[in-house]
């Protein structure tokens, strides 16, 4: 069959979901990347084929422009829904209103009807798109296609929408407003399509989330569950990770969009290897060279690397210490590291939630956040055995999930 695997040009997320491009690739079916063209040399390097569609969108520009530039008189809104007391239906039309014209349709109108065109001349049996692609979906029901969500995280996405539909379903006739399928029927109709609720959260889920960490979701959702196969880009691995380490490992990694988009990290590089500096072990800090030119000084057990991979690095270490994105938190569980999580932002503060609740590790609010309250983290986690044992039953639960190789005999059956 043809697949056509879809996402904004977003790198972390794409990355998550090449294992199961090659996956399908091996089974003999033919594949395609399509992103906007900012995406191509990733996707190339891959070893996949890349369709560009559209143009670039702007929403790093958007992102590095509002911190700066607009004063907000209260929170945005919080799509995770980590406060649920605030969950009223005033909460999520309004939330809609906000995130659809400002996210979504960012990065999704610049590539839509490239992509519809895509879709017409390709004609794929299946697409598989990440959350916030919703020109896929789009153009798959304009063909006829089958459709998947691949979720690079926890489903926060689906989380809300159920509180979305229930609240609303509350409300009377005239006062109820879906400022998402508003925009997906309109789209849709633009190329001869009809909305249907599946354009919001895909005919069925895959999810490489372990049971034991997922979010409640009140909606009748397909899963279809895959062992989380970390990829990490073209790389080499160092001599030096090549020798086991003669002390605990330790890897700070704090998250590669953090200077890019999100204004900085969430603790002082800087502050947090001087608290460390006095203990016995090997810090690992995965930091840009324009990062670790900052630097006043290094204490003579750390190690600067401006890259490594993360799934060679992760089997080496004891504990890590991160932002908690999905693609870093899972890497490590993945090999039964446990975690101290400082969450930076959308879904960080739920997975910090969940791993914590686990007992797979800990986390710490950022307001919290500073370099001795980081050290009794790392302390606890190094002499706490319960931490790395269930840290160690996650892993054994992850590597219980059907590898992707197994999820492709899946996803034949549900596109047929």
């Amino acid at each position: 069959m043809r697949v056509l695997m879809v996402t904004q040009a977003e790198k972390t997320h794409f990355l998550s979901m090449v294992p199961l491009a090659w996956a399908l690739r091996t089974a003999g079916h033919e594949v395609r990347v399509a992103s906007q063209p900012e995406l191509e040399a990733v996707a190339v390097s891959a070893g996949l084929t890349f369709a560009p569609v559209g143009r670039d969108h702007l929403l790093r520009q958007l992102m590095h422009l509002t911190r700066r530039t607009v004063r907000r008189d209260g929170p945005d809104f919080d799509l995770t829904g980590t406060d649920t007391d605030t969950i009223t239906w005033e909460y999520v039309r309004d939330g809609y209103r906000e995130i659809v014209p400002w996210w979504w349709k960012v990065v999704n109108e610049p590539m839509l009807d490239d992509l519809v065109g895509l879709c017409r001349t390709w004609r794929p049996d299946l697409v598989i798109w990440e959350p916030t692609t919703f020109a896929a979906p789009i153009a798959a029901r304009v063909v006829g296609a089958a459709h998947v969500r691949w979720l690079f995280g926890l489903d926060t996405f689906a989380r809300m929408r159920g509180h979305h539909l229930r609240l609303m379903g509350e409300q009377p006739p005239e006062e109820r407003e879906d400022a998402l399928a508003a925009w997906l029927s309109g789209r849709v109709s633009d190329h001869g399509g009809a909305f249907s609720e599946d354009m919001t959260l895909g005919q069925a889920t895959i999810d490489f989330v372990p049971r034991s960490l997922r979010l409640p979701v009140n909606l009748p959702l397909r899963s279809l569950p895959v062992r989380y196969v970390p990829y990490n880009g073209p790389s080499v691995v160092p001599r030096w990770l090549r020798v086991p380490p003669l002390r605990p490992r330790i890897c700070l990694s704090l998250g590669t969009s953090a200077t890019e988009a999100l204004g900085g990290y969430v603790v002082s590089v800087e502050e947090v290897l001087d608290a460390l500096a006095d203990l016995d072990v090997e810090v690992v800090a995965t930091l840009p060279e324009a990062e670790q030119a900052k630097l006043r000084r290094t204490p003579g057990n750390a190690r600067l690397v401006s890259f490594v991979p993360l799934h060679a690095l992760a089997p080496t270490c004891s504990a890590l210490i991160t932002h908690g994105g999905p693609g870093t938190v899972f890497t490590m569980l993945a090999c039964g590291v446990p975690p101290l999580i400082v969450p930076q932002s959308f879904d960080d503060p739920l997975v910090a939630d969940q791993v914590a609740a686990r007992g797979a590790g800990l986390t710490l609010p950022r307001a919290e956040a500073d370099g001795p309250r980081i050290r009794d983290g790392v302390v606890r986690l190094l002499n706490e055995p319960a931490f790395a044992g269930n840290a160690a039953e996650v892993r054994a639960e992850m590597r219980a999930m059907p590898a992707p190789n197994r999820l492709v005999a899946a996803l034949e059956r549900f596109t047929g």
